[in-house]
C-alpha cells in the first residue's frame, strides 16, 4: 500500500503517453484534480526513448508530422500549442531536409511544401495528375476530425479516382506505415488526417528527439499542479450500475475516480473492467506487428555517403501488401516481411548549425509476425534479431547511394532491434499492434458512463494527433467542451 490507499481524483488517466500527459495538461489548467498512472518507469507510451551504455535511443518518433512555418494558423500543430500552452520554440523543431517513396521502379520526392509531390506526381504520372488533383480537394475539404465521421475505405474513396493501381499503392505506403491499424486499407478519416499531416504539413524532429517533447509535457503537466505514479499499473476496473466505482492498482492500492480516461488501447482497457462487454475478443485485436533495427555510425550519412532523405518510404514488389505476416515452418527467415518498409534517417533534418547530431543513424522499419517472434526461445530470438537486423540494413542501402560492404560494417558503432514482442512489453497493446484495434472509439466512449478512451483507439494518429486525442476527450468528456 502507499499514499494512495483511499484517494479521491476528478480524473484517473490510465498511461503517460503523449495523449495521456495531454489530456492531463489540459485538466489540469482547468483546476482538476488529475492522477496519470503509468506502469513502467519512463513517460512517452509508444513514443518514448531507452538508454544502453548512455546513449539514448528513440522508440517510435521518426518525425513529427503536422509541421508548419512559425505564423500558420488553423493547424493541428498550432491547436495543440494553443491548448496545452505551448511556445513554439520550446518545441525546438527542425523541419525534414526532404522524403522519398521508392515503388516499382518511380521515385517520388516530398518534402514540407505540397507542391513538390505534385509536381513529382505529374512527372511519374502524366495521366493521373488531374485525378490527384481532384482527390486532393476532396480530401482537404473532407472533415476528419468530426468525431462523427463515418468509418469508410480509403482504398473505395481513392480508387473512385485514382485508376492507375500502382499510384494508388505509391500513395497508401507512407500513409499505411504511418497510421494504419487495418490491413491493406485505412478508415478514410484517418487516411484524410494522414494525408494533410504528412503531406500538406509535414515532417519536423526536435534536436534530442523524443526527449524533448517528454520533457516539455511533463514540466508543463507538474507546473499545472498534475499528479502522476510511476510503476504503477492499473489490475482493475471495478464497476457497477455502468459506471466505474474503483481502480485496483498494481502496488495493491484502490483509488476511485469521478472520471477515468485511458490511453491504454480499447480491448485492452475493457478487459480490466468487472463486466466485460462483447468487444473484448480477439476480433479487434490489432494484427499488424513491426520490427525497427536502429544502427549507430561513425560517419555523417549526407555528408560522408551522400544519403540526403529524411525518410524514405519503399516497396520492393510489384503491389504493395500491407498485411499481417504469417512466418512459414517456424523459420526465422519469415519472421520479417522485407518487400516494404520505411528507412529513416534522423541527421537529416535542417537542425540550427550548432546542433549537428555527434553520430550518424540509421533506421529501419519493417512489418513483422507478432505469434512468430513471441514463439522463440530465448537464444533463437537472439539469433533472429542479429540476421534481421543485417538483412534490413541490406536492404535499406539498396535504396541509398551505393556504400562499399566493408566500409559500411567498419562504420557501426553500435545496433538495436526491437520486434512486435517488444512494443506488447512496453506499450501492453496486445500482438504487439502499435496502432491499436482496427475498431477505434472515435468518440472516446466506452460501455460505462465514465470511463473514456484516448490516444491510439480513440483514432488520431501520430504524436501531434495523440496529443490532440487527449485534448479532445479531455474537452468533451470531462470538461463539457471547453
Amino acid at each position: 500500500m502507499s499514499e494512495l490507499n483511499g484517494q479521491h481524483f476528478d480524473t484517473v488517466i490510465i498511461g503517460a503517453g503523449m495523449s495521456g500527459l495531454a489530456a492531463g495538461i489540459r485538466l489540469a489548467h482547468f483546476g482538476k484534480n488529475v492522477l496519470i498512472l503509468e506502469r513502467h518507469n519512463a513517460a512517452g507510451g509508444l513514443n518514448s526513448f531507452y538508454s544502453i551504455a548512455g546513449r539514448k535511443y528513440d522508440v517510435g518518433l521518426h518525425a513529427m508530422t503536422n509541421f508548419v512555418p512559425p505564423g500558420t494558423k488553423g493547424t493541428p500543430l498550432v491547436k495543440l500549442m494553443r491548448q496545452l500552452r505551448i511556445q513554439r520554440d520550446e518545441l525546438q523543431l527542425a523541419p525534414q531536409l526532404g522524403s522519398a517513396i521508392h515503388f516499382a521502379g518511380k521515385k517520388v520526392r516530398f518534402m514540407n511544401d505540397f507542391s513538390v509531390l505534385e509536381s513529382e506526381i505529374a512527372r511519374e504520372f502524366p495521366a493521373q495528375i488531374d485525378a490527384f488533383r481532384r482527390l486532393d480537394l476532396f480530401l482537404r475539404e473532407y472533415n476528419e476530425t468530426s468525431l462523427e465521421a463515418e468509418a469508410a475505405s480509403a482504398r473505395e474513396l481513392v480508387g473512385t479516382y485514382i485508376t492507375d493501381p500502382q499510384l494508388a499503392d505509391l500513395l497508401f505506403i507512407p500513409v499505411s506505415y504511418y497510421g494504419s491499424a487495418r490491413e491493406n486499407d485505412m478508415d478514410l478519416p484517418q487516411f484524410a488526417i494522414m494525408w494533410k499531416s504528412l503531406f500538406h504539413e509535414g515532417f519536423a524532429r526536435p534536436y534530442d528527439g523524443v526527449r524533448t517533447i517528454i520533457r516539455l509535457l511533463l514540466e508543463k503537466y507538474r507546473e499545472a499542479g498534475g499528479k502522476r505514479k510511476m510503476n504503477c499499473g492499473v489490475n482493475r476496473i471495478h464497476t457497477q450500475s455502468g459506471r466505474v466505482t474503483a481502480l485496483e492498482l498494481s502496488t495493491g492500492d484502490t483509488i476511485t475516480a469521478d472520471a477515468v480516461l485511458s490511453s491504454a488501447g480499447l480491448v485492452e482497457t475493457l478487459r480490466l473492467c468487472d463486466d466485460q462487454p462483447a468487444d473484448t475478443g480477439t476480433d479487434n485485436i490489432g494484427k499488424l506487428g513491426f520490427c525497427e533495427t536502429i544502427t549507430v555510425l561513425d560517419k555523417e550519412p549526407l555528408r560522408d555517403w551522400g544519403w540526403q532523405e529524411t525518410i524514405i518510404f519503399f516497396c520492393d514488389s510489384d503491389r504493395f501488401r500491407y498485411e499481417s505476416v504469417s512466418p512459414s515452418g517456424g523459420t526465422i527467415e519469415s519472421l520479417v516481411d522485407p518487400r516494404s518498409g520505411v528507412i529513416c534517417i534522423p541527421n537529416n533534418y535542417a537542425y540550427a548549425e550548432n546542433q549537428i547530431l555527434a553520430e550518424g543513424w540509421l533506421r529501419v522499419t519493417a512489418l513483422a509476425s507478432y505469434p512468430g517472434w513471441k514463439s522463440l526461445s530465448p537464444e533463437t530470438y537472439s539469433q533472429a534479431k542479429t540476421l534481421w537486423h543485417d538483412q534490413l540494413n541490406n536492404i535499406a542501402r539498396k535504396h541509398l547511394p551505393p556504400v562499399n560492404d566493408v566500409e559500411f560494417a567498419q562504420a557501426i558503432k553500435e545496433r538495436d532491434m526491437f520486434t512486435p514482442g517488444t512494443v506488447e512489453r512496453y506499450t501492453g497493446h496486445l500482438g504487439g499492434a502499435i496502432y491499436g484495434a482496427p475498431r477505434k472509439s472515435r468518440e472516446g466512449k466506452t460501455h460505462l458512463a465514465n470511463l473514456f478512451i484516448c490516444g491510439t483507439d480513440q483514432g488520431f494518429l501520430g504524436i501531434t494527433g495523440a496529443m490532440l486525442s487527449g485534448i479532445s476527450m479531455a474537452n468533451l468528456h470531462i470538461l463539457g467542451g471547453s
